[in-house]
């Protein structure tokens, strides 16, 4: 196994390669998921009025106090109305959740505390004071920060920014990324393949879980065709930040894209890794363009696993997110190689209130049903006896 590196000498040189894109104004719509590069700051106090939290009235709390229970009403006053003013303290105004406190009342009394006849409004029960009304200014003042620098714009975050009137908050950009499948024996998955064929799947794969970060790739696919491949990767690198090949990267007498990126000029960071599924991994760099090229082996399960495994902490270290490693138990004892990290597909299990994994055995890196139904993968870096149950190990959730 000579001229083989380790798991974790091919992780390390995949994050050197990591690149900062720039930042971006974009329509708040198309900004979830992503990196937020500047200060989102409250343009006003939150709430910016005290404001009923109840569907009721709104009464001046003294003559309560003093023990009035019954209070003429008013008027009726809704969210968004502008609101008068209480005109006496033995009135009250029946007020909609939302609504603008009207000044010279403090307390929100809802309707299900009271009865309401002739025009009149009784308490039922005696109400606190201040009871249902959110103060301006409690949740957030004028110039509070409401989300730091790097944030993952989620859904809620994404309301927050509409709160402020963040139309294009300011995010990091997103590489351009173009996945490449390879070989001669892949067609359209709308032909019916031949006896000796097979339909594209692993840039479908890819697609979808790029989606995940808000990324639209460009899809291609390269026959097995010297010049038309080292035509297309030319261009490719031109006009692409990331590469994402798949397949060609074998010892094949049709694997040709190891030796065409040799002969374009692209860096080598390595080539075949002392692991098993994904053993054939190319990756490199163009340091004329600056594409980084992640050359997957062709098996699905392989460009699959090299995907979460490598090209997903690239992503997240680009974008300034962390990396956590997540552990799992094993839920039986596994086999371990004396040379090779294993990576194997793995379900999730619970028993008794503990999660466990499990692993899902298939026929090899070939078979794409192992995908199915199955959480994640787990990591066994080599070692020479087996992992015994219940010990804690990497998990890479996909």
């Amino acid at each position: 196994m000579s001229g083989m590196i380790t798991f974790k000498e091919a992780y390390d040189l995949v994050l050197e390669q990591s690149r900062n894109y720039g930042n971006e104004a974009i329509a708040l719509k198309s900004a979830t998921g992503r990196i937020l590069q500047e200060e989102a700051l409250a343009d006003r106090d939150f709430p910016p009025f005290n404001r009923s939290t109840k569907d009721g009235i709104a009464l001046n709390y003294n003559p309560v106090s003093e023990g009035h229970r019954s209070f003429m009403i008013q008027g009726i006053l809704g969210a968004g109305v502008q609101p008068v003013a209480l005109k006496d303290t033995m009135s009250c105004i029946e007020i909609m959740t939302g609504a603008v406190l009207p000044d010279g009342t403090d307390t929100v009394v809802m309707y299900e505390k009271l009865r309401i006849e002739n025009g009149y409004a009784h308490l039922l029960e005696v109400p606190t004071q201040g009871a249902n009304v959110h103060m301006a200014g409690s949740d957030a003042g004028l110039g509070t920060p409401l989300l730091p620098l790097n944030s993952v714009l989620t859904p809620g975050a994404i309301g927050i920014l509409a709160a402020i009137g963040k139309t294009h908050p300011v995010v990091k950009k997103l590489p351009k990324i173009l996945l490449i499948s390879t070989g001669d024996e892949l067609v359209a998955i709308d032909r019916q393949p031949k006896p000796y064929q097979i339909r594209i799947s692993n840039t479908y794969s890819l697609n979808a879980a790029l989606s995940y970060w808000g990324i639209q790739p460009v899809s291609t696919h390269m026959e097995d065709d010297r010049d038309i491949i080292r035509q297309k990767l030319v261009y490719a690198m031109q006009e692409m930040d990331v590469l994402l090949i798949s397949g060609g990267v074998s010892k094949g007498k049709f694997d040709y894209i190891p030796g065409i990126l040799h002969e374009l000029g692209v860096k080598k960071s390595f080539h075949n890794i002392l692991q098993r599924p994904g053993k054939p991994f190319w990756f490199g760099t163009d340091e004329k363009t600056g594409t980084v090229v992640f050359s997957f082996p062709g098996n699905p399960v392989s460009t699959f696993l090299c995907y979460y495994v490598y090209f997903v902490p690239w992503l997240k270290n680009s974008l300034g997110l962390p990396i956590p490693e997540n552990k799992i138990y094993l839920g039986h004892d596994t086999a371990a190689h004396p040379q090779l990290c294993l990576f194997k597909s793995a379900i999730l299990k619970k028993e008794g209130g503990n999660l466990s994994v499990i692993t899902k055995e298939g026929s090899g890196s070939g078979d794409l049903t192992l995908l199915s139904g199955t959480d994640g993968f787990i990591r066994l870096d080599s070692a020479d006896k087996p992992y015994k149950k219940g010990t804690a190990v990497p998990f890479i959730p996909t």
